[in-house]
């Protein structure tokens, strides 16, 4: 796939791991929903697979540069720094959007994760009970983990980690969010404080956690696509789909709780039709607007299936 990229490919590469990288800074949404959207999931999982004990021996035996080669090198060079530039950028402003104007935020999101699960399932070919199964047990696994409510905690060092182990493990998955996994354990507020302020040392430990989670999981996933297919897409079609719970835009709060800074932020909600949100909150829904957003999310992923699609037959036309 390297060799079949030019300079402009690489730059489309870039941008889809910004919006990888400022998707995974909202709790709810993940940055796998947008790389199997883009088109990039399998390379994705297949290239951090390979970065293991043989990618070390390539580097033993024959350098540097051919190692590169082997894991897809330039791919996730490429891929990663569009990740790491929007989490350091971008997701600033995601978390501003989601703190002023959260319905709207919501709103385009939800649009594009229900497009994410056609996305998904149109790979199948044809459906089976055990594929229907499947499916409907990735939807109740995702609205399950979407009901718990978070938690607050004073995080350890050895926190750090094994948050970042569980995080990348949901960050790589279509539907399960990594920063919502964050939320849940607590850690979600603790980590954006760490990037925010460039706290080295727990930024490393939450990085190791992730590298280690990362390389184990996507062996997983690897072997899932490759044997089971289609038993994996349904899975991963019911992950997307059960965790539009989360994203639904309109919320009542039930009860809140104090933040370490002390904010007050949500602890338990619930969804709402936006004529309940207006008279629960007192604010307005901005419904008209959050459904053009939910259109323009919905448009954009199919847009992007388009040109995916046109863009396998010019490479296998070429």
């Amino acid at each position: 796939m390297e060799s079949q990229r030019r300079t402009k490919d690489y730059g489309f590469l870039a941008a889809k791991g910004m919006l990888m990288g400022a998707a995974d800074a909202v709790p709810g949404v993940s940055g796998g929903t947008i790389a199997f959207i883009t088109g990039i999931y399998q390379e994705l999982i297949h290239s951090i697979k390979l970065c293991g004990v043989h990618a070390l021996q390539v580097l033993w035996r024959q350098g540097p540069v051919a190692a590169f080669n082997y894991v897809n090198g330039a791919f996730l060079l490429v891929l990663g720094s569009g990740i790491l530039l929007s989490i350091v950028s971008l997701s600033r402003i995601v978390v501003y959007l989601l703190n002023n104007y959260p319905e709207l935020l919501w709103s385009f999101f939800f649009g594009l994760i229900s497009a994410a699960v056609y996305s998904l399932l149109r790979h199948i070919k044809k459906w089976s009970i055990p594929l229907a199964l499947t499916f409907a047990l990735g939807t109740a696994i995702a609205y399950f983990l979407t009901e718990i409510s978070p938690t607050s905690i004073e995080p350890t060092p050895v926190y750090y980690f094994l948050s970042g182990m569980l995080a990348i493990c949901a960050m790589i998955l279509p539907g399960i969010s990594g920063a919502f996994i964050l939320l849940l354990l607590g850690m979600y507020s603790h980590v954006m404080l760490a990037i925010k302020e460039f706290q080295f040392s727990l930024l490393a430990l939450f990085a190791s956690g992730c590298i280690v989670g990362i390389l184990s999981f996507s062996r997983v996933l690897d072997w899932m696509f490759t044997k089971h297919k289609e038993i994996t897409l349904a899975l991963l079609g019911g992950f997307v789909l059960g965790s539009l719970n989360k994203v639904w835009p309109w919320k009542e709060t039930l009860s809140t709780m104090i933040d370490r800074h002390g904010d007050i932020v949500p602890l338990d909600e619930r969804n709402v039709l936006p004529h309940t949100f207006e008279q629960v909150t007192q604010q307005p829904s901005f419904m008209l607007p959050a459904l053009g957003l939910m259109l323009l999310g919905f448009g954009l992923v199919m847009l992007l299936e388009f040109v995916g699609k046109d863009n396998a037959q010019n490479h296998a036309s070429g």
